[in-house]
């Protein structure tokens, strides 16, 4: 019996990942369910095992994506000084590597405009993973002795989506790795990071 709930529950992690991937490349509203099930060698018949409906896998799914880059965020800061944990992320955030790994990198940029329309489950679920990226940033922002250290998150936050949207949004390669760049040094000004990591 344990076998089979260990089963289900790594099953479910692999149609979620998909999921998650699948929305981050596509948008939720273009998913399908089939093919995210097909994707992971199950049928589409499977799927009722383990979500009631796609919009509950879309709302678990934006779950996931939102732990995959609180994990991201640990991974750049933990261990590291305040300032160069800090210089490390903004220099993955505002990478071309994260700008071109649109089924692996952040949610937010993915998510943003489609939002409006998903359901309240959905939304819930964005607004709590904007909640905790915004705190992680105000943690490590006052760890750097800045204040108003929740505003200035905030804002950081913003400045980092937009940028990273605008840089996939552009058809020019070189104007879209000089916003990211721009974007990296501004920022790092802005908390006092040049010359960290």
């Amino acid at each position: 019996m344990r076998y089979d709930a260990n089963r289900k529950l790594e099953t479910r992690q692999k149609v979620l990942a998909e999921a998650a991937r699948s929305i981050r490349e596509q948008g939720p509203h273009q998913i399908s369910v089939a093919e995210v099930m097909s994707a992971v060698g199950l049928t589409h018949g499977g799927f009722y095992a383990h979500f009631p409906s796609k919009d509950a896998l879309v709302a678990a799914a934006i779950e996931e994506m939102f732990n995959d880059m609180r994990g991201r965020f640990a991974r750049s800061t933990d261990g590291y000084s305040p300032a160069d944990g800090m210089a490390r992320y903004l220099d993955f955030y505002l990478s071309a590597r994260h700008r071109d790994a649109r089924g692996t990198g952040c949610p937010l940029p993915a998510l943003s405009a489609d939002l409006a329309r998903l359901g309240p489950e959905a939304r819930a679920r964005y607004g709590e993973g904007v909640a905790s990226l915004t705190q992680k940033l105000t943690t490590q922002i006052r760890s750097l002795g800045l204040e108003p250290a929740e505003p200035l998150a905030s804002s950081i936050l913003a400045e980092l989506v937009g940028a990273l949207s605008l840089s996939r949004a552009v058809a020019d390669p070189a104007q879209s790795d000089a916003l990211l760049a721009a974007s990296r040094v501004i920022l790092k000004q802005r908390l006092g990071l040049e010359g960290a990591a």
